[in-house]
């Protein structure tokens, strides 16, 4: 139970986790999406929120902070990924967009990948040793997307003959 005594002393890797399993299962929403309407420009909104989260807490995730490591460097890389993918689509560059986007789904999913299957990881030992917190936790997260979507969603137009019926 050593891996559930470190997430309770560190709540910032808690968050670090938490933000990461959200942006890995947002990302496919908005990689998947055919329009790059309203719904795709909020969802990615919440997205890059997720990850800018998941990479600055990352620097507060290790034992002896100054640490360095590939991880670190990829947070580094996903934060100036982060400001170019935003800079590109505001300056009407979808191609590198969604370059900088994909790419830093890519090395979320590899991190993740990284941090699921290496023993010593905390993520690891927390689902070896507590499967019900995270079951509970992938659930939540889910719900989490799941409600991000549904918020998201565009909604059906309403003819326009109903809506003025309505409004009589």
């Amino acid at each position: 139970m050593e891996a559930l005594d470190h997430l309770q002393q560190n709540p910032v890797l808690v968050l670090h986790i938490v933000a990461a399993l959200f942006a890995l299962g947002l990302g496919p929403i908005n990689l998947i999406r055919r329009r790059r309407d309203r719904t795709h420009r909020l969802i990615g909104r919440t997205w890059v929120g997720a990850m800018v989260v998941t990479a600055v807490s990352s620097f507060g995730v290790a034992q002896p902070y100054l640490s360095f490591s590939w991880l670190k460097a990829l947070s580094v890389w996903t934060l100036i990924s982060m400001a170019l993918g935003v800079t590109a689509i505001r300056r009407g560059n979808r191609r590198a967009h969604v370059a900088n986007m994909a790419g830093s789904y890519s090395g979320l999913a590899i991190a993740f990948l990284f941090a699921a299957l290496v023993p010593q990881r905390t993520l690891t030992q927390v689902t070896t040793y507590a499967p019900l917190v995270t079951i509970v936790t992938v659930a939540l997260v889910l719900l989490a997307v799941a409600s991000t979507w549904w918020v998201c969603r565009p909604l059906p137009v309403m003819p326009k003959a109903l809506n003025t019926a309505r409004s009589a």
